[in-house]
């Protein structure tokens, strides 16, 4: 597993600006993305450095493909509590704007405001509230023993 407490990694400030901190997991720390439109997670690997998924060990990318799961099980449960049923979920690993590696889990639905189209750069954001965050934190709380 990779190292999570050294000091090299650090999170990207483009990310910590863009997103709230929900939980830390054995790899990643799970974030909100800073958008109520969608019910909308982001991970981040703590391995300093890392860029691509090949950055990855295979043990790590094994964990990471856990916790991408996890995080859609988090962005249904979220969108749930929103009011935002999600029928589908979409998970990216872009990076061409932040190259920290990071995945994306978007809770998508026919009637939201970029569907069937990509998320990234249409429309405002529109910045969660303080109730949006709020659920979101419960709706984990469900998915942990």
């Amino acid at each position: 597993m990779a190292e999570t407490s050294g000091p090299e990694f650090c999170l990207d400030p483009r990310i910590a600006a863009t997103s709230h901190p929900l939980v830390s997991l054995a790899l990643s720390d799970l974030r909100l993305q800073d958008d109520g439109r969608f019910p909308w997670a982001v991970l981040i690997p703590r391995v300093a450095g890392a860029v691509e998924l090949a950055d990855l060990s295979r043990a790590d990318q094994s964990v990471l493909l856990d916790e991408i799961a996890l995080a859609g099980r988090l962005v249904r449960s979220t969108g749930a509590a929103w009011g935002l049923p999600v029928e589908k979920l979409n998970i990216a690993n872009l990076g061409n704007v932040t190259p920290q590696l990071h995945w994306h889990v978007v809770g998508r639905r026919a009637d939201d405001p970029c569907w069937p189209g990509p998320v990234w750069g249409e429309g405002a954001a529109q910045p969660l509230t303080g109730e949006q965050i709020a659920a979101a934190r419960a709706a984990w709380a469900t998915l942990v023993p």
